[in-house]
């Protein structure tokens, strides 16, 4: 049985004495032919740390994912993730053995066959031995609830199924950190409470971009609020989200639990 679980990068140090494990310095980016869609964000996420992010649609909560992901062009040394520099091709190339990233649609991460297929997508990426790769489909599938799915097609999966299945097959590259984008979006009440039972067993660092606001509260401690690129407020999530004046001036509203 492979070990669960993220790795972290400096095994021998506690969380307090580690550098971050996100780190983000003066980070702007700009489509081609486009106007600046992140402006000098600074930030960081310290290990173990599990954090929010919050804005309205366009605010550039995606493509900061796709920047730490490494799948966007930076500059040198605005981004560290896991200890690496996406801006550097032999360092941006070690990425996805550190970084999952979970998409809005998770159809867009579900392509082969099967189930099995979908989740071993990674690690057979990652040349390891068949055994190795077995094992890590197995322990991927049992720790989000879908042992014996292997052979099962995606698309005929439930929306909470899909979910699932698509957080299967970033954790069985055993990353270190966790890019979470609207992961409760299409889940009924039942799959919004076992993702969120799932998140909590799987630890680790996480950032999660949601509208659930309350889903974020059960989460996270901390919140970073973007709008227009720019970082806006960071941090209690409490003392943020329950802020009516700030979050009307950015477009969102307080969740009732918090008014």
């Amino acid at each position: 049985m492979v070990e669960k679980g993220p790795v972290p990068f400096f095994n021998g140090l506690p969380d307090n004495q580690r550098p971050p494990a996100i780190a983000v310095t003066g980070l702007s980016f700009a489509y081609p032919s486009g106007p600046k869609v992140l402006e000098q964000l600074n930030f960081a996420v310290q290990p173990g740390e599990t954090v929010g992010l919050v804005g309205p649609n366009g605010a550039g909560k995606t493509t900061l994912f796709l920047c730490l992901a490494g799948v966007l062009p930076l500059t040198p040394g605005s981004v560290r993730v896991a200890g690496l520099d996406p801006a550097v091709s032999a360092e941006r190339k070690r990425l996805p053995s550190k970084v999952g990233i979970i998409f809005q649609n998770s159809d867009d991460q579900l392509f082969s066959s099967t189930v099995g297929d979908d989740v071993a997508f990674g690690p057979l990426n990652l040349r390891l031995a068949k055994d190795e790769v077995r094992a890590r489909v197995s322990d991927a599938l049992e720790q989000v609830g879908l042992s014996g799915f292997e052979e099962r097609v995606p698309h005929h999966l439930s929306g909470g199924e899909k979910r699932r299945a698509a957080l299967a097959g970033v954790l069985a590259m055993k990353p270190e950190i966790l890019l979470l984008d609207e992961p409760s979006i299409f889940l009924d009440a039942r799959g919004r409470r076992e993702l969120l039972h799932i998140l909590r067993e799987i630890g680790g660092v996480q950032l999660i971009a949601s509208h659930d606001f309350d889903l974020i509260l059960e989460s996270c401690r901390r919140v970073l609020l973007l709008d227009q690129g720019k970082l806006i407020a960071d941090g209690a999530a409490e003392a943020i989200l329950g802020d009516a004046a700030l979050l009307q001036a950015h477009g969102l509203e307080t969740p009732y639990r918090l008014r």
